[in-house]
């Protein structure tokens, strides 16, 4: 399975397994329904990329009878090379973790990833927007524009913003949580502070 795009439906698909067994059609919704927004991938991948890390022994398919007469569905379950895998994965903290086809997937499985390795993913997700509002910030000085082309950089720069203080947020709370529990390889518990924070801006993503 080659390719960035390959690579982090890998990462989505295993995370998910992780947690429970799965039919196809059970994956494609969870995976639409958390990560729609970041359109990291073409749903027409998901079952070719399934059918692959069934052959490479990531994951073991079985068929399971559906109720009330209907046809059997094929249920994909994690083995322990594909928990290996995962954890490998997780461990990455790539350019690529921070881009925006891949941050929401990892962000999505921060649950399940190390401290150390969550802050400097948040922390280079954060580099790369302030490097565009910087760009913007530059262009919008550029008394040559045209006033539309300037309130189109304009909104932009205001979504990057927004979203550079919401991960500024979050690194602050990380380390405070790793700060107050380093033994337990602390995450942000029961996701309250998440909810204090809200989800991530999805407006920067041009």
């Amino acid at each position: 399975m080659g390719g960035r795009r390959a690579r982090v439906l890998e990462l989505a698909v295993l995370g998910h397994l992780a947690g429970a067994p799965m039919h196809g059609y059970e994956l494609r919704k969870r995976l639409n329904s958390e990560l729609g927004a970041f359109h990291a991938f073409s749903y027409g991948s998901l079952y070719p990329c399934l059918k692959e890390m069934v052959r490479e022994g990531l994951v073991v398919s079985s068929h399971c009878e559906g109720a009330g007469g209907r046809r059997s569905r094929i249920v994909y379950r994690l083995t322990d090379s594909g928990r290996d895998r995962l954890g490998d994965l997780l461990a990455e903290s790539t350019p690529a973790a921070t881009d925006d086809e891949c941050f929401g997937v990892h962000f999505t499985l921060f649950g399940r990833t190390r401290t150390e390795v969550r802050l400097r993913i948040l922390d280079g997700r954060r580099a790369r927007l302030q490097e565009r509002l910087a760009d913007l910030r530059e262009l919008l000085a550029d008394p040559r524009q045209d006033p539309y082309t300037v309130e189109l950089h304009r909104h932009r720069a205001e979504a990057l913003e927004s979203e550079v203080g919401w991960l500024d947020d979050l690194i602050r709370r990380e380390r405070r949580c790793a700060e107050h529990a380093p033994a337990a390889d602390a995450t942000i518990s029961g996701n309250a502070p998440l909810r204090e924070g809200g989800p991530p801006p999805t407006g920067s993503r041009h």
